[in-house]
């Protein structure tokens, strides 16, 4: 196995880059994971791990999920600590990279008869990373993001703990005319906002196929996006609380849609 123990080794400026810039990760088409449960678990979804890079230390203590990567990535390098610390931005990095394809997920993945969140201008990425483990868990069937931080950024894929990569994110570029598709088709779509004449989200009659948008963190969801959907809900609250935060939001909204 080469070992690289160059910060200025082009692989691994290039695997920094991926992890630093995302726009240059979503230009080219891959990102970098880190960690050796989330590597693992890329390795088994069927994303292509095109290159991983691995310290000593790790390889002695991942063993099990290591075996896992180099099922599907043939171009494996040993790097050293200081390389490591350099990929992830920390002092005490596992050890564990992996420069991944992104997947391609667009709107023709969408199933029309199953419940998807749908994230407008959703910025923040640990409240995204958060709704992903949450509608994981809650049997949500995807994710839509439409303006809203890069999914496979590193700050993402730590706060998903995985989620990001089992369940499908499809992003859109034209959320009102996926929503009016969806209508077509006969899916309920729902515009989650905190106003007094919505309707209670638990008395909405569930049927077939749903979309549930949830806004930006300070705005809410757009005008725009308000009126191309079929009914405005909201989460009943007490107190003076204004709002719930998105990631909240979107746990409680999942598990009635689900329940």
């Amino acid at each position: 196995m080469e070992k690289i123990t160059s910060v200025g080794n082009e692989k691994i400026k290039y695997a920094f880059r991926l992890a630093s810039d995302s726009a240059f990760a979503s230009g080219n088409g891959e990102f970098l994971a880190e960690g050796a449960r989330l590597c693992s678990d890329i390795a088994q979804s069927g994303i292509a791990v095109k290159r991983a890079f691995i310290t000593s230390k790790a390889a002695e203590k991942y063993s099990v999920y290591i075996s896992e990567i180099e099922k599907v990535c043939g171009e494996i390098y040993e790097i050293g600590d200081n390389v490591a610390r350099k990929l992830g931005g920390t002092d005490n990095p596992q050890g564990i990279f992996c420069v991944c394809s992104i997947p391609s997920r667009d709107e023709s993945a969408i199933d029309f008869g199953g419940v998807y969140l749908a994230l407008e201008n959703v910025r923040d990425p640990a409240n995204i990373g958060a709704i992903c483990r949450s509608a994981e868990a809650l049997g949500i069937d995807g994710i839509i993001t439409s303006g809203s931080c890069f999914i496979y950024s590193p700050k993402v894929l730590r706060s998903a703990m995985g989620s990001s990569v089992r369940i499908p994110v499809i992003e859109t570029h034209d959320l009102c005319a996926l929503l009016a598709k969806a209508r077509s088709e006969g899916a309920l779509t729902l515009a989650s906002v905190p106003r007094a004449d919505a309707c209670d989200i638990r008395a909405v009659e569930k049927r077939g196929g749903i979309i549930c948008c949830l806004g930006n963190e300070g705005n809410g969801l757009t005008a725009e996006t308000v009126n191309a959907c079929e009914k405005t809900v909201t989460i009943p609250m007490s107190g003076r609380a204004e709002s719930f935060n998105v990631a909240a939001a979107a746990a409680i909204l999942a598990w009635e849609l689900k329940r």
